[in-house]
């Protein structure tokens, strides 16, 4: 179940979403919590625009985790425990989402895109003026592997706002800057999207042609942020795309919930 026949209008919809999500991701994250509800609210059945959202999503996660390791704001080998949890996590996520009813999936994707919306607005995190890596023993692996899990599981279930959660979390337990925890952040988004677009492929749940569409919008858009944060303010846009996501995922929901 691959193929989908969209209109112009929804196609300059998608292209226009991928680069304002791409743009969005680059400045604030969470760009996913964009481009699920807009694949769903063009028809997409829910196990194909998650699937189609992995492909379009591991362009960008792929293109930002290799930036920030080029610029060495990352270092694989002491994350190696969050690799392999994350690795897990996606993986049973994935096949599990890929057993749940369409039905069941048309009700919930809308309350997670919600849920996931307003904890990313109202969360705060204090700044912290910190870069050096935090001590290796058991607790901090303890924590890598937890973490790793319950992220890679929750992207492969289901994903909008991974990205932030992981830079929120990555701050909240080990006391790193925003920098660097946004290079954890989207080295393992990448992983946990990579893991789940082979399952979604096995599944035969891609839509080729929409998600390379969107991945080459979505970092054409990630290029044009990552350019322009200086000039734009985050506090501005991150409030304006959150309100954005939550008229979008309360319209998905009044249709799957309410709507006869």
């Amino acid at each position: 179940m691959t193929e989908f026949a969209l209109d112009p209008s929804s196609w300059m919809l998608l292209a226009l979403v991928g680069l304002v999500a791409g743009f969005i991701d680059a400045v604030v994250g969470g760009g996913g919590m964009l481009t699920v509800p807009t694949l769903l609210s063009v028809g997409l059945p829910p196990h194909l625009t998650l699937g189609t959202n992995k492909l379009s999503a591991s362009f960008a996660s792929g293109t930002a985790a290799f930036t920030y390791f080029r610029k060495k704001l990352f270092d694989p080998a002491f994350w190696k425990q969050c690799f392999y949890s994350t690795f897990i996590g996606a993986l049973c996520g994935t096949i599990l989402v890929n057993y749940i009813s369409t039905a069941f999936l048309n009700k919930f994707l809308p309350l997670v895109i919600l849920t996931a919306a307003i904890y990313t607005l109202f969360s705060r995190v204090k700044e912290i003026d910190n870069s050096v890596l935090p001590e290796q023993n058991t607790l901090l692996r303890i924590k890598q592997r937890i973490q790793g899990f319950v992220l890679g599981f929750y992207d492969g279930i289901s994903g909008p706002g991974t990205g932030a959660f992981w830079v929120i979390s990555n701050m909240r337990l080990y006391h790193l800057n925003i920098l660097l925890s946004s290079g954890i952040a989207k080295a393992m988004n990448f992983t946990s999207n990579f893991v789940s677009l082979l399952i979604f492929i096995y599944f035969g749940q891609v839509n080729w042609f929409i998600g390379l569409t969107m991945g080459a919008c979505l970092m054409l858009g990630a290029f044009i942020g990552a350019h322009s944060a200086i000039y734009f303010g985050a506090k501005f846009i991150r409030p304006l795309f959150i309100i954005i996501v939550l008229i979008m995922a309360i319209n998905l929901g009044y249709n799957a919930w309410f709507s006869q």
